[in-house]
C-alpha cells in the first residue's frame, strides 16, 4: 500500500469542488452568507474558512505526488464538513444549504477515500 490515490481522479474532483467552494467564499453570493449567518459563524472568522478549503485542496493535489498527503487532506475535509453539519443541527438551520451542499459535500468526502484510497 503506497497510500497514493489509485485512481486519482476523485481526489482531483474532491479538489476542484473544495477549490471553487473557497473561491466563491471570496465574495459569497446570498446562499453562502445566509448559511453562514443562519449557523451563527461570525463574520469576523469568515477568512478563515477561505484559509482552511485552499489548504485542503492543496493537500489534496500534492497528495497525488507525496503518500499519505491526499489521506490526510481528505480526512481534514471529512472533519470540516462534519463540524458544519454539527452548527447546522445546532442551529436548526436544515434547508436546502444542510440537505445538498453541507451534507453532499460530507458524502463526497467520505466516498473519495473508499474509491481511491
Amino acid at each position: 500500500m503506497t497510500l497514493l490515490p489509485d485512481p486519482w481522479w476523485p481526489t482531483i474532483v474532491l479538489a476542484v469542488v473544495i477549490a471553487a467552494d473557497a473561491g466563491m467564499s471570496l465574495k459569497p453570493p446570498g446562499i453562502i452568507r445566509d448559511c453562514l449567518d443562519r449557523v451563527r459563524f461570525p463574520r469576523d472568522w469568515w477568512w478563515t474558512l477561505i484559509v482552511i478549503k485552499l489548504t485542503a485542496a492543496t493537500g489534496l493535489v500534492a497528495g497525488l505526488w507525496v503518500p499519505g498527503v491526499a489521506l490526510a487532506a481528505n480526512v481534514g475535509v471529512v472533519a470540516y464538513f462534519a463540524c458544519a453539519a454539527v452548527a447546522h443541527v445546532r442551529a436548526r438551520f436544515l434547508g436546502q444549504s444542510f440537505w445538498l451542499n453541507c451534507l453532499g459535500l460530507l458524502a463526497l468526502a467520505l466516498v473519495v477515500p473508499v474509491v481511491s484510497l
